[in-house]
């Protein structure tokens, strides 16, 4: 479908293209009236300005470029920078450059990133999605911008996803646990967003299998996520009268703030999700549930450029199982009670 231009703007509201230029473009000398009118006609379309063509003026009109857009969650996480390398990688070959965006997990910032992404014309976007509501990206998928979802599902569009199993890693980590004698077992839970919210979920219901109950007390939910705060709540478990034996972090900055707090300790138990740098290193190499970046952005890769190919089959849902790193610090025992 082809892309809707300022002609079909400008005969739907009734005025010159130079008057719809004016409005695009932010200049003056438009009434509040006509403005209005070209605004709700833009909005009725669906037209989104070129921002490549306004540098590039050879270039022809419509036209998308050899580029995809990137949208990423938090740039400090070594997960995300593994997906983009495994995302450029896989788009390189195909002779196409990334243009990469980050919101911080911040869905206003994020709408606008998006907007600026779409107004380079890129062929396709590539969305680690930190809102709540993409309905607004359905007319692109009708004007032929193909739209994949990475690492989460995005809500209020049918679009193409790639995404881990994070329940399922969940409870690989609590029955991994259990093996080895625990029961007493804490989680350390980043704020709530897709994948943790499933991690939890993974968690509670590997606990009812393997124990038989979920104690509420040895659950701390995290309200910013920082390295910090989850060794505050590393040590608020360790202080407890019966303190968990075992501890599942649902995020790398969760285990290293639940590291920090252990310190020297050697007899608490400790699985992390995600794996992060050195983590084999430390003196107790630490047992993760590591997702598998490379594979989460090859595939969303691959789909995306299925669809500028032309592939018109109905959206996909394509899960990633993650593996268990046992390391060490997932397999020691508990200590037994004395007397």
């Amino acid at each position: 479908m082809a892309r809707p231009t300022m002609s079909e703007v400008a005969t739907l509201a009734g005025v010159g293209l130079k008057t719809v230029s004016r409005v695009v473009n932010g200049e003056g000398r438009v009434s509040r009236e006509t403005r209005a009118r070209v605004e709700a006609a833009i909005a009725q379309v669906g037209y989104r300005r070129n921002e490549v063509a306004r540098s590039m003026r050879n270039m022809r009109s419509g036209q998308s470029t050899d580029d995809l857009g990137l949208m990423l969650g938090d740039l400090t996480n070594p997960f995300f920078a593994a997906v983009a390398a495994a995302v450029i990688a896989e788009a390189r070959g195909r002779g196409y450059a990334v243009v990469l965006a980050s919101a911080d997990e911040d869905p206003q910032a994020e709408r606008g990133a998006i907007d600026g992404l779409l107004g380079r014309q890129v062929a396709g976007l590539l969305l680690v999605p930190g809102g709540r509501d993409y309905s607004y990206l359905k007319s692109e998928i009708d004007h032929g911008t193909p739209v994949v979802f990475v690492d989460r599902p995005g809500g209020g569009l049918e679009a193409d996803e790639v995404v881990l199993d994070n329940a399922a890693g969940a409870r690989m980590a609590v029955t991994h646990l259990a093996a080895y004698g625990h029961r007493r077992i804490g989680a350390i839970v980043a704020p709530s967003r897709w994948a943790t919210t499933q991690r939890l979920r993974g968690f509670r219901e590997a606990m009812k299998t393997e124990v038989g109950a979920v104690d509420p007390s040895l659950v701390r939910r995290l309200s910013t996520g920082s390295v910090a705060e989850a060794e505050r709540a590393a040590r608020g478990l360790l202080a407890m009268s019966d303190p968990p034996t075992a501890i599942f972090a649902t995020t790398g900055f969760m285990t290293q703030g639940l590291l920090r707090a252990l310190g020297r300790r050697r007899d608490v138990a400790v699985v992390g999700f995600d794996d992060f740098p050195m983590a084999d290193m430390l003196p107790v190499p630490v047992t993760v549930v590591a997702g598998d970046p490379t594979a989460l952005g090859t595939a969303a890769a691959q789909t995306l450029f299925a669809r500028i190919d032309g592939w018109a089959g109905p959206q996909t849902r394509q899960v990633i199982r993650p593996t268990l790193l046992p390391r060490g610090s997932g397999e020691i025992r508990p200590r037994q009670a004395d007397g």
